[in-house]
């Protein structure tokens, strides 16, 4: 369940998008066979997070964590939905989406110094692990129908729901019919198997400190680590191809975590043997070298929605036809330039980003066709006439009330919400801009239902994976407004059709699941919650001779399929 904030060094990572052309197409995807050996030097404006796969949440760390490790299942480039990995096939969901059963693939071993195979038991440590305070796993809201499975991070304890009947079989009992989602969310790292006789005396410490002592299963283990500045992946001598369908084609990867000069760092990846990572290339400097170096850039989805809630709870705003005003004479235009214009991203025209599962089926691009949507850079005399709908015979708000839009006190974040702040001023409503640290936007404002505010100005929503009841449920559904605060649901939607709607499509599998959230989708926009102004696409680039791949799943270079040319 990833807030805003604790994305924000994943959105930071999308900041551009455009590319094509030569032998790897628009998203990074080779189209030629790769060749075997050599080594390249990624340039990265940022470390990792976390090595440990049970505890990485941010894009660099999954970059690295799908290189070293077999989680269940990864996300390949040109499939939209993840491929087994340490599995052996898709998850069975059974018992009503009670139990979950995963075949695992036998051969796969530990590399150094564990060198062994991998047994369903390390599967169940390594999820056990996840709900400890000493790892801190930051995404266990989606494994927390385990039967078992602590409400809150604590010490480690075994829990019931996982079972391992052999060595290759891993059964999840669950205490809710959420097969759907708990299965879907078995491409993450932390399902990336752990080896309990040796991790646990790292993860004994608090906090763990298996990090700096982590064991690969993938392809590739990290073979020299300095904080901040490098991390240097060398080939696992345990990994066996013949059990895996990454290529690996590459001997070594230099991932320098100390790129901050951006610019300096583009210009270094666009001349010899070296890769800029997503987030690299700000839009400003995309617009210029972009089309210079055809063939060597590439842009990636992000799967994020940028928007401006519209407190539901607050007046007008509890009018559907005051949101729908707003939406129809906002100048989304404006606000996507404040963030590097079609370089940043592309226009919303629902709330079902590019890269989720569902998305086609939502409409895609043109999305359900709602018309005070259709016009990106707003529509005085549609919004006119929403806002007599309201009562509003002016065609404008009337009113006078001050309302308070929160926002980061810096940067982009500072920038849109200077804008729309002139957009609800153009339309009538009286608006006071208060900047604070970033830090505080979301813990200590935004997410406080009690403070009433009427919108704020940095509020978004990135993916975890691809489902899309990870992306529509946390924000759009009734159950998920913590009036306490952490609340994401910022626009407090409370709407009993929705809400019943989600809950149907919960139990739903296959091309029923994507059918039954897409209609959630569309009753979601036709309620108008929110101003949506970007959908996050990020610029990874390219030396010419480095033929790469781009992975959309977590927005930068896979590096199981890059090669040299």
């Amino acid at each position: 369940m990833k807030a805003f904030l604790a994305a924000l060094l994943a959105a930071a990572l999308a900041l551009a998008g455009c590319g094509g052309g030569s032998d790897s197409g628009g998203d990074g995807q080779s189209t030629t066979p790769g060749t075997k050996g050599g080594s390249v030097t990624l340039l990265q404006p940022t470390d990792v997070d976390y090595l440990d796969p049970g505890h990485t949440y941010y894009t660099p760390g999954y970059m690295v964590a799908y290189a070293t490790q077999r989680p269940l299942y990864s996300p390949k480039p040109g499939e939209a939905e993840p491929v087994p990995d340490l599995a052996a096939g898709p998850p069975e969901i059974s018992d009503g989406g009670r139990t979950i059963t995963v075949k695992l693939r036998e051969g796969v071993k530990f590399g150094p110094p564990v060198n062994r195979e991998v047994t369903s038991k390390d599967v169940k440590y390594a999820l056990e692990r996840f709900f400890t305070t000493n790892v801190g796993g930051q995404y266990t809201p989606y494994f927390a129908d385990i039967e078992g499975a602590p409400a809150k991070l604590g010490r480690y304890k075994p829990i019931s729901g996982i079972q391992t009947p052999d060595d290759h079989t891993l059964v999840l009992k669950l205490a809710r019919p959420t097969g759907p989602l708990v299965a879907a969310a078995l491409v993450m790292p932390a399902t990336a198997p752990v080896p309990p006789e040796y991790a646990k005396p790292f993860d004994a410490k608090h906090p763990s400190t298996y990090d700096s002592h982590v064991v690969a299963t993938g392809p590739y283990m990290v073979g020299e680590y300095k904080p901040g500045r490098l991390i240097k992946l060398v080939r696992n001598p345990s990994w066996d191809a013949k059990t895996d369908d990454k290529p690996a084609f590459l001997n070594s990867i230099v991932i320098r975590t100390d790129a901050g000069d951006t610019g300096a760092a583009a210009k270094r990846a666009l001349t010899g043997s070296h890769l800029l990572a997503g987030g690299g290339l700000q839009a400003s400097v995309a617009a210029t070298l972009v089309p210079q170096y055809r063939g060597q850039s590439a842009t990636l989805p992000l799967g994020g929605t940028r928007w401006f809630p519209l407190n539901t709870t607050v007046k007008p705003f509890d009018d559907v036809n005051v949101r729908k005003a707003v939406l129809a004479g906002f100048d989304r235009e404006a606000v996507r330039a404040a963030r590097g214009g079609r370089f940043a991203g592309q226009m919303p025209t629902h709330f079902l980003p590019p890269g989720i599962a569902g998305f086609a089926e939502a409409g895609g691009d043109e999305g359900p066709g709602v018309d005070f949507l259709s016009h990106p850079g707003g529509d005085a005399a549609l919004s006119s006439s929403y806002f007599k709908k309201a009562g509003y015979k002016s065609g404008r708000y009337v009113g006078t009330q001050t309302f308070t839009l929160v926002t980061a006190d810096r940067g982009a974040a500072k920038r849109q919400a200077e804008v729309a702040a002139a957009q609800f001023r153009r339309m009538g409503f009286r608006v006071r801009l208060r900047t604070v640290p970033a830090d505080a936007v979301y813990t200590e404002y935004c997410q406080r239902p009690d403070l009433k505010l009427f919108s704020c100005g940095a509020a978004g929503w990135f993916k975890d994976f691809v489902d899309p009841q990870a992306m529509l449920e946390p924000t759009f559904k009734g159950s998920a407004i913590h009036l306490e605060g952490g609340n994401n649901n910022l626009s407090q939607l409370d709407d009993p059709k929705i809400n019943a709607a989600m809950d149907d499509a919960a139990t739903k599998t296959g091309d029923e699941r994507l059918k039954a959230w897409a209609d959630v989708d569309r009753m979601v926009t036709e309620q108008a919650p929110a101003v949506p102004f970007l959908w996050d696409t990020t610029t990874v680039v390219a030396s010419k001779d480095v033929r790469g791949v781009g992975n959309p799943f977590y927005g930068n270079w896979d590096l199981t399929r890059t090669s040299i040319r």
